[in-house]
């Protein structure tokens, strides 16, 4: 589908709980693995993972990446964008300066909104078109969570949580590829003829 040649992509991560903090320490699973993380979008500290999730201009599913919940995102990164070229939008938990001018050296120009107490030298028509740009990894990331239930584990293992969450990212990605030729290929509701 020519995701990776795409001179757009962007970057947001996801978390995946395995349990909330009230049943935290008597949970049993991943104890090697998983850690404890706050997710600053719905305001909750939780004990699982963190899904890195990269996708192209047209809302391709490029990489994932799993990590403890307490993973920072910058460095995680590094690990998904190995293959791609150009813009690179992220959130504010991908806001670095030195990050930014490394990421240049690899033909890469991360974009990202700046906090409230930040002067934004930028043009106001170029944010806001970053910040309308980004709603497209928003909806893949909720397309993941309600109709393909990315964010519930339920599974004993580090090997079986990968293949199911791979079943998921490939679920999403045949998805557009059968609506590829729409006009709208994340809207799979297009798919299911009544």
């Amino acid at each position: 589908m020519g995701a990776l040649d795409d001179d757009l992509h962007l970057i947001d991560s996801v978390p995946i709980p395995l349990c909330y903090l009230a049943r935290a320490s008597r949970c049993r699973s991943f104890e090697d693995t998983a850690d404890y993380g706050y997710c600053a979008a719905k305001d909750m500290y939780y004990y699982g993972f963190h899904g890195h999730i990269l996708i192209s201009g047209s809302g391709v599913i490029t990489q994932f990446a799993l990590t403890p919940a307490n993973g920072d995102e910058r460095e995680t990164l590094w690990d998904l964008v190995s293959n791609i070229h150009g813009f690179l939008i992220g959130d504010k938990g991908y806001l670095s300066q030195p990050l930014k001018q490394e990421l240049q050296t690899f033909a890469i120009d991360l974009q990202t909104p700046l906090r409230s107490n930040m002067q934004d030298s930028r043009l106001r028509w170029w944010v806001r078109l970053i910040v309308k740009v980004r709603r497209l990894i928003e909806t893949v990331i909720g397309q993941l969570v309600a109709r393909f239930h990315l964010d519930k584990v339920w599974t004993r293992d580090i090997w079986h949580l990968s293949s199911r969450l791979n079943r998921k990212i490939l679920a999403h990605t045949m998805c557009f590829w059968l609506n590829r030729n729409s006009l709208h290929p994340l809207q799979f509701e297009d798919l299911i003829d009544s």
